[in-house]
């Protein structure tokens, strides 16, 4: 398989069912943030944690590397012209949701209440997840903008949405796991 096509040297860039649309268009935009959030759920991954942990990492980026190939699939490239359904993979659906849900139950068992805002830090994976949070905060600002655009299946906002707060309590977690300090924000008062 060639890297290169230069297909793309104009600026456009193809969506799945072939339509063609400029590099900055929105929906490249939402499945390219998800793309850089994957990343860095791989570098979350790659980190000295838990084997459940990086089990559970690795599904979620299978599952992000799906809801970027639905993103690119516009809703009227979905069904092909016989009336099969052009992309063969099974999709974020409710059980996606419910995975991240139970994980997220699951994690949060054992960690104290939260009283505070928490500031991100405290150690380097930690740090990694908050901003993996933040990334899946901006692809889903994305999606929900594209949303209002074009159709996309509404489990990709559930997902996003579920998936920053996972990587949430997983930065809550690791936190103790790692024996850093979690750090509250306390506002100062100003004099």
């Amino acid at each position: 398989m060639k890297i290169y096509t230069k297909t793309g040297d104009d600026g456009s860039t193809g969506l799945y069912g072939g339509t063609r649309v400029q590099k900055f268009d929105l929906r490249i935009e939402a499945y390219g943030t998800t793309d850089e959030l994957n990343s860095y759920v791989g570098l979350i991954r790659d980190q000295e944690i838990n084997t459940d942990f990086k089990n559970d990492l690795a599904k979620i980026q299978n599952e992000l590397f799906t809801l970027g190939a639905m993103l690119a699939t516009p809703q009227e490239k979905e069904t092909l012209k016989s009336g099969k359904e052009r992309l063969k993979i099974p999709k974020i659906d409710k059980n996606s949701i419910v995975f991240l849900e139970k994980t997220i139950d699951s994690m949060g068992v054992d960690l104290p209440p939260m009283t505070h805002f928490v500031l991100p830090g405290g150690h380097t994976t930690v740090s990694y997840c908050h901003i993996a949070r933040c990334v899946c905060r901006r692809a889903e600002r994305l999606c929900v903008r594209l949303s209002q655009e074009s159709t996309i299946n509404p489990n990709i906002l559930m997902y996003l949405n579920r998936l920053s707060d996972y990587l949430f309590v997983l930065a809550r977690k690791l936190t103790y796991a790692l024996k850093a300090e979690e750090i509250q924000w306390i506002p100062s008062k100003n004099n």
